[in-house]
């Protein structure tokens, strides 16, 4: 299963990541390996800083398992488990669009019905790769235009059109701006856990899942907000995500969630998922 992270710091900080903390065992080895990592942030001027790489059984993972040190208010993490699309970076997450960084988790079906999609709204030249992510990312940003610019709006309406017209296993993801977060858990197929650290936070931030790690010294007596896809500490602050919340951290840090999405018309099971997807959604 793809592991999502998500960090609003509320101000510029510095974090530290490791992708792929701790070796796999052999076991783990013989059974997958993950297939792409990447941490994104946004610079001084809001402008969109990826560092990915595709990573297959025979390709060095160094890169995941050396520490990735940025600066930034609000950041993006990905490890990825192929479901559609080859091992390239064009595929790997995250994705940048209109100075916005997105990664998903799950599987949406009926990509060719989102290219005619896409085509229609005239974006389909945003879709570089092949990934049902991608292609959701590109929706967005699409519907975000055709609304003035509106986030909310935008992905409300392409949520629900995916919702509506697509098979839908699980749509989680997140979302960032220079200064905003966005979550969804849709359905409840995955998990996605958001974490409020209130004032005064009084440790560091030091959190670490199977495959992400993250350490901000400077958020040490600051406030910020995390969402992952598994709890990351102990702290008893970690609050699961409901099935359809769409969850919005602003530049101050406040949190407001709504539910606008009716459930997928077309839920996929496991079942109907061909071998490569199904092994892919595996926790």
């Amino acid at each position: 299963m793809c592991r999502l992270f998500g960090l609003h710091a509320g101000s510029p900080t510095t974090a530290t990541f490791w992708l792929l903390d701790a070796p796999d065992s052999l076991a783990a080895q013989s059974r997958r390996n993950p297939d792409g990592t990447g941490i994104g942030c946004f610079d001084p001027d809001g402008r969109p800083l990826v560092a990915k790489e595709p990573i297959a059984a025979w390709h060095d993972t160094s890169f995941a398992r050396s520490a990735c040190t940025l600066t930034g208010r609000t950041f993006v993490a990905h490890v990825r488990y192929a479901s559609t699309g080859a091992l390239t970076r064009e595929n790997t997450h995250p994705f940048a669009l209109d100075g916005r960084l997105f990664a998903h988790n799950g599987v949406v079906g009926g990509l060719d019905r989102l290219d005619a999609r896409l085509a229609e709204l005239e974006a389909a030249d945003l879709v570089r790769g092949q990934t049902d992510s991608e292609r959701v990312f590109a929706l967005v940003t699409a519907e975000t235009r055709r609304h003035g610019g509106d986030l909310g709006a935008g992905l409300q309406a392409a949520v629900a059109w995916v919702g509506a017209e697509l098979p839908v296993y699980a749509l989680n993801l997140v979302l960032a701006t220079p200064d905003e977060l966005w979550a969804l858990r849709y359905p409840d197929t995955h998990e996605l856990w958001v974490l409020e650290r209130p004032v005064p936070a009084a440790d560091e931030l030091q959190v670490r899942s199977v495959r992400i790690s993250a350490h901000a010294p400077a958020l040490a007596g600051r406030p910020a907000v995390v969402v992952a896809t598994e709890r990351m500490d102990d702290d008893p602050g970690w609050r699961l995500l409901g099935d359809g919340e769409l969850l919005r951290v602003g530049p101050d840090l406040r949190c407001s969630v709504s539910r606008p999405f009716a459930a997928p018309v077309h839920p996929l099971r496991p079942a109907d998922l061909g071998a490569r997807a199904a092994a892919s959604q595996h926790s």
